[in-house]
């Protein structure tokens, strides 16, 4: 495969960087010792290596809807904080992201799904590359079935 520079900066990635870590401060991975901070470099690295590879992205937007991606699920992060530090592309993408407290939590998925389905492919790649950090390996305490929903 040919080599793609897709055009993100690191000035954009340390921004994203510097404003999750205050964030998501004194959180950890669940189930370990980890800062959450591994977490959302993971997700970024799963993006960052795809878009090595890929045409037509948008890698700012990739790579901060990456390392945002659960602040506004997570902390106190507002929607229009994240507009008005990052602009309103990355603010949609992290609210896709982001499950709805309001409604059932069997709907939750679904919804963030039907959500992200309206915004620019960067946003589904977040998405998956969540879904494969989150499996590499899946968190101790899940149940098998958990594991198998997940899948």
């Amino acid at each position: 495969m040919k080599k793609i520079n897709n055009g993100w900066s690191q000035e954009t990635y340390i921004k994203a960087y510097r404003f999750a870590a205050e964030k998501h401060k004194g959180q950890l991975v669940p189930g370990t010792e980890w800062s959450y901070l591994a977490h959302l470099s993971m997700v970024s690295m799963e993006i960052m290596a795809a878009l090595n590879y890929e045409a037509d992205m948008n890698g700012n937007l990739a790579v901060q809807a990456a390392i945002l991606h659960d602040t506004i699920e997570d902390t106190d992060t507002t929607y229009e904080e994240l507009v008005s530090d990052f602009g309103q592309r990355v603010a949609d993408g992290v609210l896709a992201l982001t499950k709805d407290e309001n409604i059932e939590k069997q709907d939750q998925m679904s919804d963030s799904l039907r959500r992200i389905k309206l915004q620019p492919i960067e946003i589904w790649m977040v998405k998956m590359a969540d879904r494969i950090t989150n499996l590499q390996p899946p968190p101790p305490y899940w149940t098998t079935e958990k594991r198998k929903k997940y899948l």
